[in-house]
């Protein structure tokens, strides 16, 4: 009966532990730290207009993120828009009051678009950039090269470093001023790469948004002022008004034989600022441009990463590593937002924490994928003050003034159809779930084997015999002696 009865509990126990094990194992899996979204299903990215040019790319200046793409990688010659590159590195490496002097070389070994400069004819940084950028002045793109690389060879290789550190692969300059060489060559995505890098200098900024330009009286030009209009016509009208867009921020225009029409533009509407190049186009590049970017503006919208971010908490930051450590000071880059269609919502991009940033004061970042594109990405920092942060944390009791604010925000929410869930109270509730579970199993296998087992349990003890009692009895004996 022992045996029986071990067996029966060890059947029970067995039981009990598969249960207890199954319970474990589901909440190691939701105690792990979560550092990606499930990755969401029919992520729809919306497809751009046929243009004649025969590459082009639309990009978005803040993420990088391409919105339209159409043989980005092949290569073409460049022609005039080399000067972005050009003024870029001109701007990073001098002083703009710095006196750039024209050599011999720089007047006479450079043909095409120009303004005309003399042999010793000197003129501010300054005025060369906005003869560069507005006039596309090839003996202003040579006399700045010279006077920045100290030859124009050095200043094509320090073109070439700068590319290739910004991941061009594709590109290799062999000069300053994109007059036809088979050496000197790019593609639009490698040149969407660079006036992207260009845009973010606010000198930059300045000089390619400017519509007209005078350059004052030089050494050489005493008698009359150099007026220099841009011959960018989104931006203004330079022959024609028919190409004007409102908003077209400024860019730089190409044409050689070789290269055809390319032309490198920037717009912003609705807080997208976004950079179009085409290359290659024998006509209509200014009608593919203004194509490109209505697609993009009707199609695709901008959102801001603080505001709309609700997916990760300090509990998740305290798992995930350093982000624990800086509690509660930690905070989202305000400026930080993601491109995603119009038909998207900000839920519906993939996201993960990565911690590649060398910058101490950056403790991560958290990337934004949609349809298997990054869409943006967003700084998570050390803040040393506690305004304006962005709390990793978990929902708490707030102050009574904040009770008002928090409650709108849930009503809000619970309308717009966002359900947030609290990982660890989901863990506690299963937990609890579980627990119920496994004492109602051994409570129903209990009262199922009751009688069972109290009957194998008394089957083990001997029953008194009725007739040992009486023989026990006095009368019994007295009788018993009496008969016999």
């Amino acid at each position: 009966m022992k045996i029986y009865w071990n067996r029966n509990i060890r059947k029970i126990w067995t039981r009990t532990a598969a249960f207890c094990g199954i319970g474990m194992l589901v909440l190691g899996i939701l105690a792990q730290p979560v550092q990606a979204k499930r990755k969401k299903s029919a992520q729809y990215w919306p497809s751009g207009p046929e243009i004649v040019s025969s590459a082009g790319i639309i990009m978005d200046a803040e993420t990088g993120t391409i919105l339209y793409e159409k043989n980005i990688h092949d290569v073409h010659y460049p022609a005039s828009i080399t000067k972005i590159l050009t003024t870029l590195l001109a701007i990073e490496n001098s002083k703009m009051d710095e006196i750039v002097t024209f050599s011999k070389d720089s007047v006479y070994k450079t043909e095409g678009s120009g303004i005309a400069r003399d042999v010793g004819e000197q003129m501010t940084m300054e005025q060369c950039l906005y003869g560069i950028m507005l006039s596309s002045a090839n003996e202003c793109a040579y006399a700045v090269g010279e006077h920045v690389g100290g030859d124009i060879g050095s200043f094509v290789q320090m073109m070439n470093d700068r590319a290739a550190k910004l991941g061009c692969q594709n590109t290799h300059f062999n000069n300053s001023n994109g007059l036809p060489d088979e050496q000197h060559y790019t593609s639009a995505y490698d040149m969407a790469l660079i006036a992207r890098e260009a845009y973010q200098n606010e000198t930059f900024r300045i000089i390619c948004s400017a519509k007209t330009y005078t350059i004052p009286f030089t050494n050489k030009h005493t008698d009359e002022e150099t007026y220099l209009q841009n011959h960018h016509q989104m931006l203004y009208p330079y022959r024609t008004r028919k190409y004007l867009y409102d908003y077209c921020l400024g860019g730089k225009t190409g044409y050689t034989v070789a290269a055809g029409n390319t032309l490198v533009t920037y717009a912003e509407k609705d807080g997208m600022t976004l950079i179009c190049v085409v290359m290659n186009a024998p006509s209509g590049h200014y009608e593919d441009t203004r194509a490109l970017f209505d697609f993009c503006f009707d199609n695709f919208k901008v959102m801001n990463v603080r505001e709309n971010e609700t997916s990760y908490t300090q509990q998740d930051a305290e798992r995930k590593g350093v982000l624990g450590s800086y509690e509660p000071f930690v905070a989202l880059d305000a400026s930080s937002h993601v491109i995603l269609p119009i038909t998207a919502e900000f839920t519906d991009a993939d996201s993960e924490i990565v911690y590649d940033k060398k910058d101490e004061n950056i403790l991560g970042s958290i990337r934004y994928t949609y349809a298997d594109r990054l869409v943006g990405t967003a700084d998570i920092t050390a803040s040393h003050a506690s305004a304006d942060t962005f709390e990793f944390r978990e929902e708490e009791d707030t102050e009574p003034a904040a009770d008002a604010a928090s409650d709108q925000e849930n009503t809000e929410t619970k309308k717009a159809g966002v359900f947030r869930i609290d990982i660890k109270l989901a863990a506690v509730v299963l937990a609890g779930l579980l627990l119920l579970a496994v004492l109602i199993f051994l409570g129903w296998k209990f009262i199922d084997n009751f009688y069972n087992i109290k009957r194998k349990l008394h089957l083990g003890e001997r029953e008194k015999s009725p007739y040992k009692t009486i023989k026990q009895n006095r009368m019994y004996r007295k009788r018993r002696r009496k008969w016999f």
